[in-house]
C-alpha cells in the first residue's frame, strides 16, 4: 500500500510526533539555513512549510541564513573575483557592500516571502538591527609560511563579540518568525561579514535554545569509512577532530555546534538539507531523526 495515502500510516506519524510537540512547546529552535536547500526551489518551499508548521504547533523557530553562492554570483556578475582564505571570504569595502545587499536584501527577503507565502508571519533582520550582533574584526592568527606575516587581514570579515536579542525576543512574543542575515557592526560602526554557522551557534547559546539545527550538503558527520555517525558527545567530537576525521569545511560547523552545546544548548544537529524530504521535521518530530546529534555527555551519562 502507498503509505502516503494510508490513513493508518498518517495516524502513526501524528502519534509519534505528539510527545515531541509537547516537549518542545514554547522552546526556541535556532536553525542555520544554508547549502543546496537555499537554491533549489522545491527545497526552499519545503523548508518554508516546515518552519511554519514548527511555529503553528507552538515552537519558536529562529532562522539564521547564509548566502555564499548568491554573493559569489553577484560578484561575478559585477566583474569581481571571489577570494577565500581558509574558508573565509576576503571582504574588501566593495565586496562588503555586495554582501549587505545580497544577504540583508535579496536572500533575507526571499526567505521571509516564502515563509509568509506558506501561512507564516516572518520578519527579516540583519545583525545591525536593534544592536543584535556586536562584531569585531577577525584576523586569522597564521598566514602563509612564505609571507612571514603574523596574521592575515580578511578585510571586513568579523566574528561575534556579543549579542542583544531584545528585538528577537519582541518578535517571538508577537508570534513572528525571525529570519536573520549574519551581518554585524563593530564599535566603530563598520559593517562586518560573519560566518552564518558562527552566528547561529552563538545565538542558540545566548537564547538558551533547546536545539541548534544546521542544514548542510552532507548527510551528517561521517566517520573514516564515510558512514553517518548518528550521535556524539562533546568528548567524542573533540577526539575525532584531533584524529583528523573531522576536517575541512565541516570544521566551522562543528565548532559552532560545540560552542553552542558547551554554552548550554541541549543539543545540536547536523542534517542534510537536500534529502530526505522534510528532513527538518524528521529531526524534530520523530524517534529516529536524521543526521548527527551532538550532546554534552555520552548516552547514559545525563544531558
Amino acid at each position: 500500500m502507498n503509505t502516503a495515502k494510508d490513513p493508518a500510516h498518517s495516524a502513526r506519524v501524528l502519534t509519534e510526533a505528539l510527545p515531541y510537540i509537547k516537549r518542545f512547546k514554547s522552546k526556541t529552535i535556532v536553525i542555520k539555513y544554508g547549502g543546496h536547500a537555499m537554491v533549489d526551489e522545491a527545497l526552499r518551499s519545503s523548508f518554508a512549510r516546515d518552519v511554519v508548521l514548527m511555529k503553528l504547533v507552538g515552537m519558536n523557530p529562529v532562522v539564521v541564513h547564509g548566502g555564499g553562492p548568491q554573493i559569489g554570483a553577484w560578484l561575478k556578475r559585477l566583474g569581481k573575483k571571489s577570494e577565500f582564505f581558509e574558508g573565509m571570504r576576503v571582504t574588501d569595502s566593495d565586496t562588503m557592500d555586495i554582501v549587505e545587499m545580497v544577504l540583508g536584501g535579496l536572500v533575507n527577503k526571499g526567505i521571509v516571502s516564502r515563509i509568509n507565502g506558506q501561512g507564516g508571519s516572518a520578519v527579516g533582520l540583519c545583525g545591525k538591527d536593534g544592536g543584535l550582533i556586536r562584531a569585531r574584526k577577525m584576523v586569522l592568527e597564521s598566514g602563509p609560511a612564505a609571507s612571514g606575516a603574523a596574521g592575515v587581514d580578511l578585510g571586513h570579515v568579523g566574528e561575534v563579540e556579543g549579542m542583544d536579542t531584545a528585538v528577537i525576543d519582541t518578535l517571538i512574543r508577537q508570534d513572528f518568525i525571525p529570519v536573520i542575515a549574519p551581518v554585524g557592526v563593530d564599535a566603530a560602526g563598520q559593517s562586518r561579514n560573519i560566518n552564518a554557522d558562527l552566528v547561529a551557534g552563538k545565538l542558540a547559546e545566548v537564547m538558551a535554545a533547546e536545539k541548534l539545527i544546521m542544514l548542510t550538503n552532507t548527510p551528517g558527520l561521517l566517520d573514516k569509512d564515510q558512514a553517518v555517525i548518528g550521535a556524539l558527545s562533546l568528548p567524542e567530537v573533540n577526539a575525532l577532530i584531533k584524529a583528523g576525521v573531522i576536517h575541512g569545511g565541516m570544521l566551522p560547523k562543528i565548532r559552532a555546534a560545540l560552542g553552542a552545546v558547551e554554552g548550554g544548548v541541549a543539543s545540536a544537529h547536523i542534517i542534510d538539507g537536500r534529502a530526505p524530504p522534510h528532513a527538518l521535521l524528521l529531526e524534530v518530530f520523530t524517534d529516529v531523526g536524521v543526521g548527527t546529534l551532538i550532546k554534552r555527555q555520552p548516552a547514559g551519562q545525563g544531558a
